[in-house]
């Protein structure tokens, strides 16, 4: 299975360790160097299979190429799955981090890491014991979730300008599928920008924590609302999901929220704007980067999450003129970001 994903992977460089001590394996993917070194979260997961997360490294490293292409910053995308066997705890996570630390030192600067599903900031501590350029960790660059969640409100306010003429969300129902460190914010905000707002997630307790009307996960999808939100795990969009949506638009925080990247034509053919994932979620790379790397403050961070409505209104504009879907137009864009850095450094 593994030649296989390589075979198909356009990506520059995997690397591929099993870590005896604990079961698991570790996958680095740096998927483009072209705007400059590679960078992705760190995610810590069961899968069925190793080569599952493999693929999931693999998809998620271009989706990182193309989220910082599109977030217009000089870094490159990538991406970190530690594949585990069972979540470990304890010395046993410790030590297992601190080996991935190595791996990672290993790459000699491709690939810089920061957080993602079940790594936290006092993970990421560890792995900077073992390699400096760690994003995320405790105390610096603060919670990256809030600051996606203030970009895909933005994104939201872009998407619905788009559908219905204006950005005010007043009177407008949203349902936020995932009630998670992003959607809990997304849903706050939400509230206080006048919106109508459906919280669903697998743990109703933690769906009413957010705040919102509680729906059950298992009506989410068929759930009638106006933004659709998908703000947990990647592959729901998909031909056997789409048909049951009822929604003018789908906008939400989650990575890899089409099954196929020929979803987007089907979310076209019902009617619904899609706003590409990878375009609205990227607020938390900007945080990390702008808080880290160039010592914004509150307003400049602001300024530069509000792009992110910008860069929407840009892609519905141009696939509307073009005849294409929002998702193929953020190719093209990104596409061309990538081929001009690649032209400048070889002028």
């Amino acid at each position: 299975m593994f030649e296989d994903l390589l075979r198909q992977w356009d990506g520059e460089e995997a690397v591929i360790r099993f870590d005896e001590p604990s079961g698991a394996w570790i996958f680095v993917c740096v998927h483009s160097t072209a705007l400059g070194p590679a960078g992705g979260g760190t995610r810590m997961r069961v899968y069925a299979r190793p080569g599952d997360g493999l693929a999931d490294a693999m998809r998620l490293s271009r989706a990182m190429t193309m989220k910082r292409a599109l977030a217009n910053v000089d870094r490159g995308g990538g991406k970190a799955v530690l594949a585990v066997p069972e979540l470990p705890t304890g010395e046993a996570r410790r030590r297992l981090l601190l080996r991935y630390g190595d791996l990672v030192t290993s790459l000699g600067g491709t690939y810089t890491t920061a957080g993602d599903m079940t790594s936290s900031p006092a993970d990421l501590d560890i792995v900077r014991e073992r390699w400096p350029w760690v994003y995320g960790t405790t105390g610096a660059g603060g919670n990256s979730g809030r600051g996606t969640a203030i970009g895909v409100l933005n994104g939201i306010r872009a998407s619905v300008e788009h559908a219905f003429g204006s950005p005010d969300l007043a009177g407008r129902t949203v349902l936020v599928q995932g009630a998670g460190a992003v959607g809990h914010d997304l849903a706050r905000f939400l509230t206080a920008d006048g919106a109508d707002v459906l919280v669903s997630d697998v743990d109703d307790e933690r769906a009413a924590e957010a705040g919102g009307t509680v729906v059950a996960a298992a009506d989410a999808l068929t759930t009638e609302c106006d933004v659709y939100a998908p703000c947990a795990v990647g592959g729901t969009l998909s031909a056997d999901s789409i048909p049951q949506l009822r929604c003018r638009i789908v906008a939400g925080s989650a990575n890899n929220q089409l099954a196929t990247p020929e979803d987007a034509q089907r979310l076209h053919d019902r009617g619904i704007l899609y706003a590409p994932d990878y375009v609205i979620n990227a607020g938390g790379v900007i945080q990390l980067l702008g808080f880290e790397d160039h010592g914004w403050d509150e307003q400049e961070l602001e300024r530069n999450l509000a792009t992110i409505g910008d860069t929407l209104r840009h892609l519905f504009r141009t696939a509307d003129e073009g005849g294409i879907t929002p998702a193929v137009a953020a190719e093209h864009v990104a596409a061309q970001r990538i081929a001009q850095k690649r032209a400048e450094a070889l002028a």
